[in-house]
């Protein structure tokens, strides 16, 4: 595994307890980077830190992510104990199954936007203040491949997923001047524990499109974030960086 140089930083990582988050923290914890994880499940946040201790140093803030109050909290919590933030992920997300948009429950519809595009939202509001303030920050937000395409029978997701790369794009311009990068990745599907929510056509669907007829593997991604996240990534920000195995050409 090759290594960026992230000693002395401290990042979050929002839904952190498992998959592409769960690589992630793998990853910056090898690069010498202290990370906190924001999660809701904390039994699966125990599980993660278990594994994770041994490899740097971990904590977690149980945190729903779509509330103001609790996100806010949790950053307050960060800078309590480390006195900084350094690296946002946000990389928590649902897809909240498969159906024809006229189909699709409302509520289910709001949820998946709430998730995927609000909390993103309120944890750059919680940080991004901190980071003008110390003139440094980075900023990597998990879009996907939908977000540019749109995917039939995803449309919550899809149109959740392109709402946070606009974020990502006008975040970005804001920031540029004062030492905050903001950018995002749009991978094709990755195998993890999103794939329950979603019905095995779609999964085929999106295999399907990939030229190189296989998922991404959530290593792959975190390598993506890592660099992102990283000094050596100084002049990109509102950027979407595919991992598309070939699927995007734009």
């Amino acid at each position: 595994m090759n290594q960026v140089d992230l000693h002395g930083r401290v990042a979050v990582i929002t839904g952190g307890a498992q998959g592409i988050g769960y690589a992630t923290a793998e990853r910056m914890l090898a690069s010498g980077a202290s990370v906190v994880l924001w999660d809701i499940d904390t039994a699966r946040l125990d599980l993660a830190v278990a594994a994770l201790a041994p490899r740097g140093p971990v904590s977690t803030d149980r945190v729903e992510l779509t509330e103001d109050d609790s996100v806010a909290a949790a950053a307050a919590a960060v800078l309590a104990r480390h006195g900084r933030i350094d690296i946002l992920v946000n990389n928590a997300g649902i897809t909240g199954g498969n159906a024809p948009t006229w189909a699709l429950d409302p509520a289910v519809w709001r949820r998946v936007v709430e998730v995927n595009l609000i909390a993103p939202f309120l944890a750059c509001r919680a940080v991004v203040p901190q980071m003008i303030e110390q003139g440094y920050g980075r900023i990597v937000n998990i879009a996907s491949v939908a977000g540019k395409e749109g995917n039939p029978n995803a449309s919550h997701y899809s149109a959740s997923k392109a709402g946070l790369i606009g974020l990502t794009k006008s975040l970005g311009k804001e920031l540029a001047t004062k030492g905050v990068l903001v950018n995002a990745v749009a991978p094709a599907a990755a195998r993890t524990a999103i794939f329950d929510q979603m019905a095995p056509e779609h999964i085929a669907f999106m295999l399907g499109k990939i030229p190189m007829g296989r998922l991404v593997t959530v290593e792959e991604v975190a390598a993506m974030v890592c660099w992102l996240a990283s000094e050596e990534s100084s002049f990109s920000t509102g950027a979407v960086f595919d991992l598309s195995g070939g699927r995007a050409t734009y």
